[in-house]
């Protein structure tokens, strides 16, 4: 059986309020007794009453039946750990540096091997993208304009821009977008 932990968020939500046990039985009239059962897990209370916790604690009622996940597995990617993504027969590696691509921006490693294009052509997409040249030399195409960055430089795509990369040295190239 999952367990929600529904009283940890209980309390997590009054301790983000500011709200002792006795000011909220106050605003709820729920017993500061039950609230402390309820937090401690050791007692079920009614929808009814999760309910109202809810509503004077200004948060939506379903989050107390979602399952939490782990801040570390949902936040943090350890060195080493990084998920490949991109196309896996390419000689160039994507990395990603984000735990994953459901949040609003996601950051990459790329890695070209050197004399190596990271396309055949030069092609775009819907999202603007910064990229910061980590280690080596690297060439950028630009609507059809070549340039020339070194490790420290960075460089804005403006969302349809033409674009791919070429690493003209002997090392490894990492770029992170």
């Amino acid at each position: 059986m999952v367990n929600l932990n529904i009283g940890q968020k209980i309390q997590r939500y009054r301790n983000q309020r500011g709200l002792s046990l006795r000011g909220l039985a106050e605003k709820t009239g729920i017993t500061a007794s039950m609230i402390s059962q309820i937090e401690n897990n050791s007692v079920n209370p009614s929808i009814n009453t999760l309910k109202t916790l809810a509503e004077t604690l200004d948060f939506p009622l379903y989050v107390l039946f979602q399952e939490e996940n782990d801040p570390e597995q949902e936040l943090i990617v350890r060195k080493g750990e990084y998920r490949s993504i991109g196309n896996r027969n390419s000689e160039v590696a994507y990395n990603l540096l984000t735990a994953d691509t459901r949040g609003s921006i996601e950051f990459v490693l790329m890695e070209i091997p050197p004399q190596t294009f990271t396309a055949d052509k030069e092609h775009h997409h819907t999202g603007e993208e910064t990229s910061y040249v980590e280690y080596g030399d690297v060439d950028i195409w630009l609507n059809g304009e070549k340039f020339r960055l070194h490790a420290g430089d960075a460089v804005r795509i403006p969302a349809g821009t033409l674009h791919r990369w070429f690493n003209p040295g002997d090392e490894m190239v990492r770029v992170i977008f």
